[in-house]
């Protein structure tokens, strides 16, 4: 019996997939999907009208947690390199933030921030489209335009929680305004599905920006981590992830007290505390391939420690992709909004973010352990998943194939049908 709409758009939710960036709504419209903070935690696409086949269709093509792919062929050059772990790449080098503060504000050495300051000082796009921290819920960021340097420097600071910034790409792009992207690389896939439906995209957005993404955290973890500092969700008045230093204090705040803690009590000390969605345990490009830019932390191990992060003042490790944002990286060099300590190599890449490497090469075989289940697949052109884990043992595919069918078997797959969390 053929699906209906409905029930095809409420399985990609169902089945782990959503990554919550926002996109449906836009594309379906506010009087159809309402994006909004789900009955378990996540923000998810709320059915509210009836949906036809065109439009789930449509969303299929677009949604990252169906299609998510590397950097458009158009956008290759001759002189891109390939790394197959890393992807396209120009240049890659350790910097940080020219100007102190921003450095110190920025979660790591603040490059996005100052990159995206330099955008609106040199008058390159008419303002960023970015997150910040919603004001209904500190845990959660919200969809923002960012139009002078001041702006752009109240967001400093990663977002670990939920965060749909294409909620109203549509509005956005009527402005008929130009402007820069900065986003998760999901949020980034989304937005380079879309232009190849919507001639706006590719018009106005000048640039495209990424932080390499470990994921975020998972509700649950989040209430965890409120209880364990005695803190109610609903008394929040603030939350700063990271930040001010690198990583910076995780700030909790309400109307009577502020309370810090360190970024590993936030995480835990190592991996087996990342409490992460599904779709990031399957994620395909944390490292932001379809981006001009993309920049990660620099700590050996792919975490700090307890010590070494006291003093730190922030580096980012800078992965430029594109033409475009090699003159942008080299301009802002130039002005001073950034400082270039010196060039590395995608093998440096692979040591300060192992992880990132360990999920490239099992993307491929946890993404067959779905199928196997009867799963939707995503699309993922343009990423050599295949090459990579062609290059495993035997025996370590099967095992992340057949992890994958367990937790679907489990049920640590799947979420109940988006029903509105009042």
């Amino acid at each position: 019996m053929k699906q209906s709409a409905n029930d095809r758009m409420n399985a990609i939710s169902e089945q782990g997939l959503c990554a919550g960036c926002g996109i449906c709504q836009s594309i379906a419209g506010a009087d159809k999907i309402k994006f909004v903070k789900s009955l378990n935690g996540y923000e998810r696409p709320v059915i509210i009208g009836e949906l036809d086949d065109f439009t789930v269709d449509r969303i299929f093509d677009i949604c990252p947690g169906t299609r998510i792919e590397g950097l458009p062929e158009n956008k290759l050059s001759p002189s891109t390199k390939i790394d197959k772990v890393w992807g396209p790449w120009h240049r890659i080098a350790r910097a940080w933030a020219g100007d102190e503060k921003t450095r110190f504000e920025g979660s790591t050495g603040g490059v996005l921030t100052a990159l995206a300051q330099f955008m609106l000082n040199d008058k390159r796009v008419d303002f960023i489209l970015h997150v910040k921290a919603s004001v209904k819920d500190p845990t959660f960021g919200e969809s923002y335009l960012s139009f002078t340097e001041a702006d752009v420097l109240e967001t400093g600071g990663s977002r670990y929680g939920p965060s749909a910034p294409l909620i109203n790409i549509d509005e956005i792009l009527a402005r008929g305004q130009t402007f820069a992207f900065i986003g998760k690389p999901c949020d980034i896939a989304a937005l380079r599905n879309l232009a190849q439906y919507d001639v706006r995209v590719n018009e106005l957005v000048k640039y495209w920006l990424t932080p390499v993404c470990g994921g975020f955290m998972a509700p649950y973890s989040m209430d965890s981590f409120l209880s364990r500092a005695g803190v109610a969700r609903k008394s929040l008045t603030a939350l700063r992830y990271r930040g001010q230093g690198c990583p910076g204090p995780t700030r909790v705040e309400t109307a009577e007290e502020v309370k810090e803690f360190h970024y590993l009590d936030f995480w835990g000390d190592d991996e087996s505390g990342w409490h992460l969605p599904f779709r990031c345990k399957i994620c395909p490009d944390g490292i932001g391939e379809a981006a001009d830019i993309s920049a990660s932390d620099t700590w050996i191990g792919g975490s700090p420690t307890r010590e070494e992060s006291k003093d730190d003042l922030g580096t980012n490790a800078v992965i430029v992709r594109t033409a475009a944002g090699l003159e942008l990286f080299e301009a802002a060099a130039k002005a001073g909004a950034i400082t270039i300590e010196y060039d590395i190599t995608p093998d440096d890449m692979s040591i300060y973010q192992p992880h990132q490497v360990r999920k490239k090469y099992a993307a491929h075989d946890r993404h067959q352990g779905l199928g196997d289940q009867g799963r939707i697949v995503p699309k993922t052109d343009r990423l050599r998943l295949i090459e990579l884990a062609d290059e495993l043992p035997e025996s370590t595919r099967k095992l992340q194939r057949a992890g994958t069918r367990a937790r679907v078997r489990s049920g640590k797959a799947t979420e109940p049908k988006p029903e509105e969390f009042e």
